[in-house]
């Protein structure tokens, strides 16, 4: 049996990624609050839990295994991020990531919250 091996970014903090994506909708006019409630509406964090998350320096996988709720209507983002459709990433993580990339892109572009948290 094939031994499968773990994408590197599961291994990866979350407090360094989370920079990243405040930097970038930052760079576009947008706010770290606007981030930190895109991350709370997909995972349930409240906002004292995303960030211990963070000075914890979680990695990305367990930050998302250990989200309180994932919000159902995160099944309902489409699109493509870093030229992969993320509806159509199979394994459950990963897609769980892309979804969050895809917000955060969305984000950056200058798309209404209403319409980037499926209101």
């Amino acid at each position: 049996m094939p031994k499968t091996t773990k994408h590197r970014i599961y291994a990866m903090s979350f407090a360094k990624v989370y920079p990243l994506y405040v930097a970038k909708a930052e760079k576009k006019g947008r706010t770290k609050t606007e981030v930190d409630e895109i991350i709370r509406w997909l995972t349930g964090y409240s906002q004292k839990k995303l960030e211990a998350q963070v000075k914890k320096q979680t990695d990305i996988e367990t930050f998302i295994a250990e989200a309180p709720q994932l919000n159902p209507s995160r099944s309902l983002i489409k699109g493509v991020v870093c030229g992969v459709r993320v509806e159509d990433v199979e394994e459950p993580t990963m897609r769980e990531i892309r979804y969050l990339d895809k917000l955060i892109d969305e984000l950056a572009k200058g798309k209404a919250m209403e319409k980037i948290l499926r209101a």
